[in-house]
């Protein structure tokens, strides 16, 4: 009762404002003997009911929250091997790297202990990755330390530790927003061209900062500008160098060292290339091991005067553990760096555990992962941490050890907190210059080798265009304008595109499939099937051989396939190559009724909308008949769009008159699609055709599969059900008299290859919807309709 009084209410306001909800299908009288179907057109109930998520879509949801569910179940004594291996192996990388990275951050050391142990710990009970290692990176930890600069330039009493907490928990707030809300797929507006030239730009501009440190310059200048200005001071100061580039440059040369020479051993003895992996891998904690111990016994007598820089005091355990600071004022001080601050999180955190994750054969989730990197931001502050993501250079460490599931970041978690309880005593003596080398060494395979910038050249010149442009802009100005910089080239070239997406006109080719050695001295082959039509662009932009003939499907009529969907950016481009060819490969219909040259608008001003031309010339050009538009790349279309079609169709109308032109789509895979065109008058053909007495619909049709119950639905008689052809799908036509009948007079079904049609067990039914004739499930069917009422 209250349906029919909403009802009722919702006819009367929609007759006060004017809104004609009478439908406009077509109406056609179904053929005696064959299932038809009608289209209703989808409702906003129906949309609600598609985006309203079910009871056990919910479930799923939350259950997908913990990833560690659905394989901790199974996990055995193999599993913990490879994880005890590779969280152990990984524990000895990222205890000096995380101390280094504390550095780039401008933050004392032990933050950089802090971030790593929280990272890892708690990334494995939300990760789809089992090879991401979470904790302090290069260039995070440089923007870090960046924006740290920044903010204290205005605000001296905030101190870095407080700036990078309340950044850490913003940051992860954001981000376990968005993956909550699973807008993981935002990551795919940025390409891999804008993503390398991030890593490389970035990369190039850590290892220029750190050679200051290195060589223990004396002089003071910054090492976060520009870094063309950094190359630059460098250069000039080089005579300030101390006896820290001893420390710094031989630990540099003996890192690469080790690992040319495990490479060299792999490759020499394969047998024992487990062995030299291993080697390789743990060069980093022999490095620092090996120069803390040179440190200590240069400087163990002189604490307060060392030879050279040395790390420092590192207090054991978590000394800074607490309720991190955060309030407005903090905040504003450095939001404007927020946006930037994301993305660093996000792209390399997303693009390596992706690389990874092709690598390994499994799939990773980015919301899901956006959720594991959102609460271990938020949580590591509590603990001292700053904003922490995934590393490159421990994930494929980790990768390489065997890792099997998530849970050996809990390992490498073990080994960081024993390092913070056990070796801060030690770490008193690590060489900063040894620190340095060793953030040179590990993002040093971030740069992109030259090869795979000649494999974008190859690929698509443009993106290596982006690529250079972004590696160049980071270097001449900073990683932040970079960012921003690259995914605005990328998102204007992809609009470019868009926007300028180009139709194309389809001509017929008739094909037939042959198997054979050598066709063009006629040996012998031998025929695969029968012949079949395929559409090719006539303007030959496809690749295909240009000897081909392609024919024009009938004069008057053109096929025209829109080639990356239709919306209101690309309309126009669209419709007016379309209108424009047209134009040009037609007459009009009747010249007289423009005859009088002040009846013609000023922009048409010769008969026919021609250029000066003989009688005879422009004679030989066929009238327009149809259009078919093959939207095949066509998922949705928008009010613009459909206004656009409207348009055209109006102009081309008056370009017909006192004909109308007919329009025919194919491939229409949307119902929300059908909905708009048929909203807008498409579909059916027009009053003056279905007056026509003479005019047929043509619907393609196909075997029900014997399915009874549908067979049943159909009314036919038990053993009389119409066969038009062999083949799975044919072609039906209905002729319309006055009374809208669907037969002849004779009573039967008129069929367009005017065969009679023959009792058979084998029941058929219409593919297409009755209602809307002129909507087609391809170009063969649309084209067969177009032509038989030209």
């Amino acid at each position: 009762m209250s349906g029919s009084i909403s009802t009722r209410a919702g006819h009367t306001l929609a007759k006060i404002l004017g809104i004609n909800l009478e439908p406009s299908h077509y109406q056609v009288s179904e053929p005696d003997g064959v299932h038809t179907y009608v289209d209703p057109d989808p409702t906003a109930g129906d949309w609600l009911r598609e985006i309203t998520p079910t009871g056990e879509q919910v479930t799923q949801y939350i259950y997908g929250l913990f990833p560690f569910l659905h394989w901790i179940q199974y996990y055995n004594v193999q599993w913990l091997i490879g994880d005890l291996v590779a969280g152990i192996t990984v524990g000895a990388v990222v205890v000096p790297q995380g101390m280094a990275y504390a550095e780039l951050a401008e933050l004392p050391p032990e933050y950089g202990l802090y971030s790593s142990f929280m990272g890892v710990l708690i990334y494995w009970f939300f990760a789809t990755s089992k090879d991401i290692t979470i904790g302090p990176v290069a260039v995070m930890s440089t923007l870090m330390g960046t924006i740290i600069l920044r903010v204290q330039a205005k605000h001296p009493d905030l101190e870095g530790p407080v700036i990078a907490s309340a950044l850490a928990i913003i940051l992860g707030g954001i981000v376990t927003t968005l993956g909550f809300l699973r807008l993981g797929f935002i990551v795919d507006f940025i390409p891999l061209p804008a993503i390398t030239a991030f890593m490389t730009g970035s990369a190039i501009n850590v290892c220029v900062g750190q050679v200051k440190t290195v060589l223990g310059q004396k002089a003071h200048f910054s090492t976060r500008g520009a870094t063309y200005k950094v190359i630059i001071n460098t250069l000039k100061y080089l005579p300030s160098t101390r006896m820290d580039a001893a420390m710094g440059l031989t630990a540099l040369a003996m890192l690469y060292a080790i690992r040319a020479a495990c490479n060299y051993g792999r490759r020499k003895y394969p047998h024992r290339a487990k062995t030299f992996f291993f080697l390789s891998t743990l060069r980093t904690a022999f490095v620092v091991l090996f120069y803390t111990m040179i440190s200590a016994a240069v400087n163990i007598h002189r604490r307060s005067h060392p030879a050279f820089k040395v790390l420092g005091n590192v207090p054991r355990g978590f000394k800074h553990a607490g309720v991190p600071k955060i309030d407005s004022d903090i905040i504003s001080a450095f939001a404007n760096e927020i946006p930037a601050a994301v993305i660093v999180l996000l792209i390399e955190h997303i693009a390596i555990s992706k690389s990874f994750g092709r690598v390994n054969n499994y799939t990773i989730n980015p919301s899901q992962e956006f959720i594991a990197i959102g609460i271990s931001n938020l949580l590591g502050p509590f603990l001292g941490g700053f904003p922490a993501t995934g590393s490159f250079s421990r994930t494929a460490i980790k990768a390489k050890c065997g890792v099997r599931t998530p849970f050996a970041g809990v390992i490498t978690a073990v080994v960081v907190l024993l390092a913070i309880y056990a070796l801060p005593a030690l770490f008193w003596y690590i060489p900063k210059s040894s620190l340095s080398a060793v953030i040179i060494h590990a993002v040093g395979d971030l740069v992109t080798p030259p090869s795979t910038a000649y494999q974008f050249w190859l690929v698509s010149p443009i993106d290596c265009l982006i690529f250079l442009s972004g590696v160049i802009i980071i270097i001449f100005t900073s990683i932040e304008i970079g960012i921003y910089c690259t995914i605005c080239i990328s998102l204007a070239v992809l609009l470019f595109r868009l926007t300028k997406a180009k139709g194309h006109f389809m001509g017929q080719v008739e094909l037939e499939s042959i198997v054979g050695d050598d066709l063009t001295n006629n040996a012998y082959y031998e025929h695969i099937s029968g012949t079949r039509m395929a559409y090719l662009p006539i303007s030959r932009t496809d690749g295909t051989n240009p000897h081909v003939k392609i024919q024009h499907p009938a004069p008057g009529i053109f096929v025209y396939r829109l080639s990356e969907g239709f919306n209101y950016p690309n309309a126009n481009h669209y419709t007016d190559y379309l209108v424009d060819h047209i134009f040009k490969n037609t007459r009009k219909t009747d010249v007289s009724l423009d005859a009088n040259i002040g009846d013609r608008p000023w922009n048409d001003p010769t008969p026919g909308g021609q250029k000066p031309e003989d009688e005879d010339t422009r004679n030989a050009r066929p009238t327009l008949k149809a259009i078919i538009l093959d939207c095949a790349s066509v998922n949705n279309v928008d009010v613009s769009c459909v206004q656009t079609l409207i348009d055209v169709r109006n102009q081309l109308d008056r370009y017909a008159a006192p004909e109308r032109v007919e329009w025919h789509f194919a491939h229409l895979n949307n119902r929300w699609t059908k909905r708009a065109l048929a909203a807008a008058g498409f579909g059916i053909p027009t009053p003056e055709l279905s007056r026509n007495g003479e005019w047929k619909a043509i619907f393609s049709v196909a075997e029900i599969d014997g399915d009874a119950s549908v067979v049943k639905n159909t009314a036919l008689a038990d053993d009389v059900e119409i066969g038009l052809q062999k083949e799975p799908a044919s072609t039906l036509a209905i002729k319309r008299d006055s009374d809208d009948k669907s037969t002849t007079d004779d009573g039967d079904i008129n069929v367009v290859n005017d065969r009679p049609p023959r009792v058979t067990r084998r029941s058929r039914a219409i593919v297409e919807a009755v209602n809307r004739p002129f909507f087609h499930v391809d170009l063969t069917s649309a084209l067969q309709a177009a032509t038989s009422h030209s």
